[in-house]
């Protein structure tokens, strides 16, 4: 695993997303997503330099508030909604809030029809708003948030991710909105994730994850 002191003297500061290389494989069979990027978040240096990347790359986009998606979009979205200094929004899964909500129907990563509501009034008309999600595969929770948001007359400002793989319905939320990854559109990265399986997996040691006080 590349250190940081590695990355800033071969490539400039993070060029290479190196937190990239210590999410885990899928170890639980086809119901469950192919990886897990959670250890970015346990390893203060990844997490860091994660938003950083984002950050830097959503430099030019104006947003009000950041509306994570339930669950994992809440960590990555409160992250960044902290560091920008702008309020934050949970848009969760049906039954889950104890307010009003608006609710829409979406086809999420595995096929299954569910629902999501976001609280009602959760913003003032015009409001621009970033949507925050944790992995971007189809593409369907993100255009359920997008529908949430524009039937409170929000304006979606932009997308982010870890990762946007690319099929017909993503690639047409980058023509659409600006959007930002960690995972850099035709990086070797982004092959991989359209392939669902990444090279460092072959050498994934749970224990190179492990946050230790003063380095990664």
């Amino acid at each position: 695993m590349n250190t940081q002191s590695d990355t800033d003297s071969a490539m400039g500061p993070r060029d290479d997303r190196w937190y990239l290389s210590i999410m885990s494989p899928n170890t639980k069979g086809d119901k469950f997503a192919w990886l897990d990027p959670t250890s970015i978040y346990i390893n203060a240096r990844a997490f860091q330099d994660l938003l950083d990347d984002l950050l830097d790359d959503l430099s030019s986009v104006e947003f009000d508030v950041v509306a994570g998606l339930d669950a994992m979009g809440f960590v990555l979205g409160a992250g960044l909604a902290t560091r920008r200094n702008v309020g934050f929004l949970p848009i969760r899964k049906a039954g889950k809030l104890c307010v009003d909500t608006d609710s829409v129907e979406f086809g999420n990563y595995s096929g299954r029809i569910q629902n999501m509501e976001m609280r009602t009034p959760a913003f003032a008309p015009g409001t621009r708003v970033l949507l925050a999600d944790q992995w971007i595969e189809t593409g369907g929770t993100i255009d359920g948030a997008i529908r949430l948001v524009e039937q409170q007359h929000g304006v979606v400002a932009g997308i982010t991710a870890i990762a946007i793989e690319e099929n017909e319905r993503t690639l047409g939320y980058r023509k659409q909105y600006p959007c930002a990854s960690a995972v850099v559109p035709g990086s070797t990265w982004q092959t991989q994730c359209n392939a669902q399986f990444l090279e460092s997996f072959n050498t994934y040691e749970a224990s190179k994850t492990f946050p230790h006080a003063g380095r990664v």
